[in-house]
């Protein structure tokens, strides 16, 4: 297999999954205690708007789908906690009308679309240098975050009261992750697809948690799962000549049934 290597548009490959599944590991922990799966599921889909914008005005439609991400995750935010909009009728309002807005651009765009197979389905193999570039900057600025405010972001996640009492400004805290969650969506994106993106932001670290309790070892368990797991779907599916994204999330679900069942039982 190790004649893949050869080929700069696999390595590029290589790269991005080693990017990608560390950022959708640490991101994916924070969403996994927050029990915030909904939220992201509805920016996932939200972003589909944003594509269809770019490809209807010819921008680059990850900025497009970065734009409406961001937006989305914060108008779910501020239909929950100004307006006091159940959460999931939010997630609703917003992930049908990403989609709507999605198809209609798409279908006022001339001509065929080519590339939106890939951000539907994902293609690792037309990652770019640009691309790895911007998953490494992204991967430091997370990292960053999660080295010199770890504790600040973990008060104002699970105990907002506690936090602001503390003197935390929980607002700023929640709506940084709350950005970085919308990011990260739109950047893994390109990876697994639309499709089948929220199996990377849960699946690794639902494994972690059959081991795990504390969110920093949960963190780095996902990290090692993620990487371990995205790396060895990279290779086989070149190997066997099948998409990427639907090998790395069956090795997820086979290694998650594998992690349940072996998990000791608690009474």
């Amino acid at each position: 297999m190790m004649e893949f290597l050869e080929y700069a548009f696999f390595r590029n490959a290589v790269w991005g999954v080693l990017f990608n599944s560390i950022c959708a590991a640490i991101i994916g922990t924070y969403i996994i205690s927050r029990r915030m799966v909904a939220i992201t599921g509805g920016i996932t889909h939200a972003c589909f708007g944003g594509l269809g914008l770019g490809y209807f005005l010819g921008f680059n439609p990850v900025i497009t789908a970065s734009i409406f991400a961001v937006f989305s995750a914060l108008g779910v935010e501020w239909m929950s906690v100004r307006h006091r909009v159940r959460e999931d009728s939010a997630i609703a309002v917003i992930w049908a009308f990403g989609m709507a807005v999605g198809v209609l651009f798409v279908f006022l765009t001339p001509g065929y679309v080519p590339e939106l197979n890939a951000f539907l389905f994902g293609n690792l193999l037309t990652i770019t240098q640009t691309d790895i570039i911007t998953f490494a900057i992204y991967t430091a600025l997370l990292l960053l975050i999660y080295i010199f405010a770890f504790k600040k972001v973990v008060a104002a996640a699970f105990d907002r009261d506690f936090a602001a009492v503390a003197g935390l400004p929980v607002r700023l805290l929640n709506t940084t992750m709350t950005i970085m969650i919308a990011i990260g969506v739109v950047l893994t994106i390109r990876m697994v697809g639309i499709m089948l993106l929220m199996s990377l932001f849960s699946l690794p670290q639902m494994i972690a948690e059959t081991r795990c309790v504390r969110f920093r070892t949960m963190t780095v368990a996902a990290v090692i799962i993620s990487v371990v797991t995205c790396l060895s779907g990279l290779f086989i599916s070149a190997y066997i000549d099948v998409p990427c994204s639907a090998v790395i999330v069956i090795l997820q679900v086979l290694l998650f049934v594998v992690a349940r069942i072996l998990s000791p039982r608690k009474n």
